[in-house]
């Protein structure tokens, strides 16, 4: 079963972060296979869940039971969904799950052969295969480098490009296909896979990834509870930027301030840690670049 091979990131320290109460309303808006919301419910939390992943929904549905109330929606819907009501801790967890990477058909993953889809939602968008298809050399280069910061962007442009026109008998349609052209394109470092920043801008870029996360850092602080808490755990530089400066502007800390160095207007919502929490390989190896952020609303 999935959820037995998912391990939920930072468990501990998300519930911690949550500060649950019995009765309070939480509302977890990646829900993935259920397991932070599984802890919630177990400290008597209530629990209004979203994910746009129809799998991973099922699979929380089975895990969780009636008690929560989930829903098949993006987690920029969440006010429209929360109808007016204020939660006392709302959780974002970004970026794919295991049970995703680890799911050919899904494609999102070059180290398993399978369609060049990566959507997180197959059943509405385009899939990466189509987009790269039809992107110019210009837009292709703008999305590696915009979204995986590749270098070498515009060389990877190129030969897509250039393998387009040269053999339009072999469409770009799976994710060996594009991972072995990149590697003949870039060098490999040692590091990582050559393809690991073109398959991350790709998969951004075909789920609106961080558009989805700007619309939500707008509109969840205001959907908390005074004393709720927007916990997120981010999992690249580009998503855990904007959470940062997001939190420290509603924090005020880029506000105005007096002769004593106090904001002219005291702010309504406060940074619950400075620093962000980091995840650990010892803890699950695909935590180890998690960066765990929180703020609490003070009014």
């Amino acid at each position: 079963m999935d959820e037995a091979r998912h391990l939920s990131v930072l468990l501990d320290d998300v519930v911690d972060l949550l500060s649950v109460r019995p009765g309070g309303l939480y509302v977890d808006g990646t829900l993935g296979w259920g397991g932070h919301a599984a802890a919630v419910l177990a400290r008597g939390g209530h629990v209004l869940g979203t994910d746009r992943d129809p799998d991973a929904l099922a699979a929380a549905r089975s895990r969780l039971g009636p008690e929560a109330e989930l829903h098949h929606a993006r987690f920029s819907e969440l006010p429209a969904l929360l109808r007016g009501r204020r939660a006392d801790g709302i959780l974002l967890d970004l970026g794919v799950s295991s049970p995703q990477l680890d799911r050919p058909e899904r494609g999102f993953s070059f180290r398993l052969v399978g369609p060049l889809d990566m959507r997180m939602d197959p059943s509405g968008g385009e899939p990466a295969s189509e987009w790269i298809a039809r992107a110019t050399a210009e837009e292709l280069a703008d999305v590696f480098f915009r979204y995986g910061e590749e270098r070498q962007s515009r060389r990877v442009a190129r030969a897509i490009v250039q393998h387009r026109t040269e053999r339009p008998e072999e469409p770009l349609l799976t994710t060996r296909q594009l991972a072995e052209l990149v590697a003949r394109v870039l060098p490999a470092d040692g590091r990582i896979h050559p393809a690991t920043r073109v398959f991350q801008a790709i998969r951004i870029f075909v789920n609106d990834e961080l558009g989805e996360l700007d619309r939500a850092l707008e509109a969840l602080p205001g959907c908390l509870a005074p004393g709720g808490r927007l916990v997120v755990i981010s999992f690249h530089s580009l998503e855990d930027r904007a959470v940062k400066q997001r939190f420290r502007h509603l924090a005020g800390e880029d506000a105005p301030r007096d002769l004593y160095g106090n904001p002219v207007t005291p702010p309504a919502f406060r940074l619950v840690e400075r620093r962000a929490r980091k995840g650990t390989a010892d803890e699950n190896p695909r935590a180890r670049s998690a960066r765990l952020r929180a703020i609490e609303r003070v009014s």
